[in-house]
């Protein structure tokens, strides 16, 4: 067959394939890859199939598989059924072979860090929130981490690269969020990694956000937020792609994502503590402390966002940073 290109990895029922067998599957035809998880774009003949959740950008809608511009298939991962617990740990299994863990230190990322055993990268300024949590879990774990603490100058810089490519650059949260993401894309990139494994996710499938605790419909709530998470991942992917990385979500996992959705919503967010589920597998691999630990959002534990108003004061914004981000995104645009 002609010259097949894989970006990234794909897996069937918790199997990671290799070129070959893919190769062997297309034989088949294309709709023998839709049961295939993993995070992938797959390039072949007039054909490209992308990944059910899209992490993987590319010029076909995720979860497809398009011939001659035509949609063909659809990627439908059904691994076989599994508790939350034996998801998680063949999610992070599956992406542990390559890459860093984007670490805070909080339970999200703390599991992936325990369970991958790979390097880990915190974003943080001087003092900060994140800084001193990171390293005073990544001490208890054992864990191999380093601290990115960009200065003022740098985190302007970063600013101007992002509002480039990010959907919403006038956005005062997602830009933030991004500038904070770009550095650990940044440092993936220097010490020669493509894959970012990251806690997405997490926060919308098992209620970690504080209106959750107050939420008058919880499990619609959810839903919304579960949905809007393609949107964030085309940010987040957007950031990483400057850097020739991508950020690899294991609670994004099919088989997480099934698990998850099947524990009711009231036992996500149960008498008073959010993500509930989750924070009881992890204390069966990670410190207790980590497991329980209530974190910021990285914006704001790593300082970031209070960098941004300081530059937006600066720069004549005393009170709106929007107002600053929509100056910086028509100089870099051209308008």
């Amino acid at each position: 067959m002609p010259t097949m290109n894989l970006k990234g990895w794909m897996e069937r029922d918790g199997v990671l394939l290799s070129p070959a067998d893919v190769e062997r599957m297309l034989k088949d035809g294309p709709e023998a890859i839709a049961p295939c998880g993993g995070e992938f774009l797959l390039v072949w003949d007039d054909c490209i199939a992308r990944d059910a959740f899209g992490v993987m950008p590319g010029p076909v809608p995720p979860g497809t598989v398009c011939c001659g511009g035509r949609e063909v298939a659809r990627i439908a991962p059904d691994p076989s059924p599994c508790t939350l617990e034996e998801a998680i740990v063949t999610a992070v299994g599956l992406r542990s072979d390559e890459g860093v863990v984007a670490f805070s230190g909080g339970v999200d990322s703390g599991l992936i860090a325990g369970l991958a055993h790979l390097p880990c990268v915190t974003v943080g300024l001087h003092g900060s929130h994140d800084i001193a949590w990171a390293e005073k879990a990544a001490r208890m774990m054992g864990l191999d981490l380093t601290i990115v603490s960009p200065a003022e100058d740098e985190v302007a810089e970063a600013i101007r690269r992002v509002v480039r490519v990010i959907p919403d650059p006038t956005n005062p949260v997602e830009a933030s969020i991004a500038t904070t993401l770009s550095f650990v894309a940044a440092w993936a990139e220097e010490h020669g990694h493509t894959r970012i494994l990251a806690g997405q996710g997490a926060d919308e499938l098992f209620g970690g956000y504080a209106r959750y605790l107050t939420s008058p419909d919880l499990a619609a709530e959810l839903e919304r937020d579960f949905a809007d998470l393609k949107r964030q991942g085309t940010r987040d992917q957007a950031v990483a792609a400057l850097h020739g990385a991508y950020f690899s979500t294991p609670y994004l996992d099919a088989r997480v994502v099934r698990a998850a959705q099947a524990i009711p919503a009231r036992e996500r967010v149960r008498g008073g503590v959010r993500k509930h589920p989750l924070r009881v597998v992890a204390e069966r691999h990670i410190p207790a402390e980590i497991a329980r630990a209530e974190k910021k959002a990285m914006q704001y534990g790593s300082g970031i966002w209070r960098t941004i108003q300081r530059l937006a004061r600066q720069n004549g914004y005393k009170k709106s940073v929007q107002g600053y981000l929509t100056e910086i995104s028509r100089a870099e645009h051209g308008n």
